[in-house]
């Protein structure tokens, strides 16, 4: 086997997003190019390996492109996870020395997934117009196209801050001119210690240069990659053998197991990572939490990776049992030669599936999380039966798209359940009673049964409560608007919302345009439960003040004169912080502790209530509880969101040090 090197940067000038090859990440003074930011979303990953030669597909499918076309299937099924950046990569096998292995595409343009595929595909298309490649010559697409390959690996990026250059996209790049030492890694995650793993970088005798996760896993598993190539290239120069004997073995030899193992000694957080180096050899790895998801499918053409499973099902045509879930705490790794293993490369630790995932961001077409956002919905209706106090024929219920639509459905049908036992009964004791007529049975079963409307429309495609800080004052109150004549004055309206984080939306927009239709009484209905406490692990929420919960405790500490106590927290969090070793106490709990959900909740209330609007109708707030969450939900438990209940050490040092950071008026994350 020939060995492989990365072709050269073609312009000086030509940026680093650019389609056709790597390029070095650039550290400029300017700042115009960093090697990475910090990954604190959550992200799509997809992995596309190919185990026969493209010739098969294209006498199978018709196009020498069906690995290429499945990969951007299973990005374009999860761009619900990503859509401030995207990118994608490319590794051939068996390239002859001096042609290129490796390839990278990355965009951050208006919808950059679409932006990334059609510009692959006019690379590709134009090349066909010259001659250079012919489809039905896969040979010529496997030379000439720079995504004709095997190996194919793309992101989604949802940046909820930090950067929005190209440089914030996945894949990152690692470059050697020996194939086996070059690493492409993207992936969904975030680690709560980065300031120590840098360290341990440095230690090495390293010089990192940005404190990000990104480049402490980037740099750690190159590290042991590096060690791993030298390993083998030692023993095979000292056996003799010639130079390009010694490529082919360390290919095949090379161990991404042990390197991971090694790598991940000290990892704490929240990830699902795919890397591809450059001699073809891929790997996929899951936290030992199970904290960030991932799926993968198999048969004997292909295998194929993804964050969700839907996205896997569809592209694939795929039974929900013929896609598996990647071991927590397992790496799955594939060779060059097309062997695969999956092993165990940390101790596993008690699964802590997030729960948000589930509420929210996966998409919701998956059976197992349309049957759990349906259960959240119907788990809220004796809370919302007996804030409207039965009155089903003054009542419109709703939803806030788009992610509460499921739950609003799952809602609906309890409550129509709820109302047919009601009907039932009344119609039962008016026949025993000799009283039932055709009035009455109009006015039970017509006239008082839930009545739903389409009452909020949103305008702009944006999570507002993830937008870039800077426009999310601007953008709230504009989302949003209603259907006039949708409420007659008087109503109830109930609107279910799938979680409540910050309140600004609440605040700035919805409860101002939905008093607009002048109802008695505004219920909004959140499927989560209360956000009280920060993440680490792949959802940027780690500002304990900009929590609409929070402000609410803290406000109804200082009314009921206990407002020493966030001194004392504030004191118990720092020696907290400063002990060494695991920590493993959450003292933001005791702001929480002296009052019940409901009392919060009526806080809350009183801050979103809209101002000298003309309109003096009730609010009330309705949360999910933490029983009927885990009811909805049975095997996703990782609820510290809601509990303060973390997973790992990082966890109870990044919600102590956030308390530090409000109380020491400091804004920004707090690992």
């Amino acid at each position: 086997m020939s060995s492989f090197i990365a072709r050269e940067d073609l312009e000086p000038s030509e940026p680093i997003s650019s389609t056709t090859l790597f390029q070095p990440e650039s550290n400029g003074a300017d700042g115009s190019e960093l090697m990475s930011d910090k990954i604190t979303h959550e992200c799509g990953v997809a992995l596309v390996r190919l185990l026969k030669p493209l010739a098969y597909y294209q006498e199978k499918y018709g196009s020498p492109l069906w690995g290429f076309t499945k990969l951007f299937l299973l990005m374009e099924k999860q761009h619900n996870r990503g859509q401030d950046g995207a990118g994608v990569a490319c590794v051939k096998l068996n390239v002859p020395a001096g042609d290129a292995f490796m390839f990278r595409e990355r965009s951050i343009k208006s919808n950059p997934l679409d932006k990334l595929f059609k510009a692959l595909l006019a690379q590709y298309n134009e090349k066909v117009g010259a001659g250079e490649i012919h489809p039905e010559f896969p040979d010529t697409v496997h030379k000439s196209f720079d995504f004709g390959g095997e190996l194919l690996m793309g992101h989604l990026r949802y940046g909820t801050s930090g950067g929005y250059s190209s440089a914030s996209c996945h894949p990152f790049f690692r470059r050697s001119p020996w194939p086996t030492r070059n690493l492409a890694l993207c992936g969904n995650f975030n680690l709560t210690n980065t300031t120590e793993l840098n360290a341990s970088l440095t230690a090495m005798g390293q010089h990192p240069i940005f404190a990000t996760d990104t480049q402490a896993v980037l740099e750690k598993i190159g590290f042991f990659l590096d060690e791993e190539h030298e390993d083998l290239y030692r023993k095979l120069r000292d056996e003799g053998l010639p130079g390009d004997e010694i490529s082919r073995r360390i290919c095949q030899e090379l161990d991404l197991t042990r390197v991971l193992t090694r790598a991940a000694k000290k990892w704490d957080g929240g990830y699902t990572l795919c890397g591809l180096t450059g001699n073809g050899d891929a790997f996929v790895a899951r936290d030992p939490s199970g904290i960030r998801p991932c799926f993968y499918f198999q048969n004997d053409e292909v295998i194929a990776f993804a964050s969700e499973r839907a996205p896997l099902m569809t592209s694939f045509d795929l039974e929900v049992e013929e896609v598996k879930e990647v071991t927590p705490g397992h790496v799955m790794v594939i060779k060059s030669h097309g062997a695969i293993t999956d092993a165990e490369f940390v101790a596993p630790l008690p699964r802590k599936e997030c729960t948000f995932e589930r509420i929210y961001f996966s998409r919701g077409n998956d059976f197992d999380i349309y049957r759990e956002r349906k259960a959240l919905g119907a788990n809220l209706a004796d809370q919302v039966i007996k804030s409207i106090e039965h009155d089903w024929g003054n009542t419109v219920f709703g939803f806030i798209p788009n992610t509460a639509e499921v739950a609003y459905y799952g809602m609906m049908s309890a409550l129509r359940e709820r109302r047919r036992v009601e009907v039932k009964s009344a119609i039962l004791e008016a026949s025993n009673a000799g009283k039932l007529t055709e009035a009455m049975l109009d006015d039970l079963i017509l006239n008082n049964w839930p009545r739903s409307e389409k009452v909020v429309s949103k305008d702009i495609k944006l999570r507002t409560f993830i937008g870039q800080e800077n426009l999310r004052n601007q953008l709230a109150s504009h989302v949003y608007d209603i259907t006039y004549g949708s409420v007659n004055p008087g109503d109830n309206l109930v609107c279910v919302d799938d979680s409540i984080v910050r309140g600004t939306t609440l605040r700035r927009s919805i409860l101002r345009i939905l008093s607009r239709l002048h109802p008695r009484k505004i219920v909004i209905v959140s499927t989560a439960p209360q956000i009280r406490y920060p993440d680490c692990y792949g959802i940027d929420m780690s500002e304990l003040g900009k929590f609409i919960a929070f402000e609410a405790a803290v406000e109804l500490l200082k009314e009921r004169g206990k407002g020493d106590l966030l001194g004392e927290i504030y004191r118990l969090c720092r020696d907290e912080v400063a002990r060494k070793g695991q920590i493993g106490t959450n003292h933001v709990r005791k702001i929480y502790e002296p009052f019940t959900p409901e009392e919060i909740s009526a806080k809350i209330v009183e801050r979103v209530q809209p101002k000298k609007n003309g309109w003096s109708g009730k609010i009330e707030i309705i949360y999910q509880t933490i029983e009927h969450l885990h009811a909805a939900v049975p095997h996703h438990s990782g609820d510290w969101y809601f509990t303060g209940n973390y997973p790992t050490p990082g966890g109870y040092r990044v919600v102590n040090q956030a308390y530090i950071n409000y109380y020491e008026k400091n804004e920004g994350r707090s690992y």
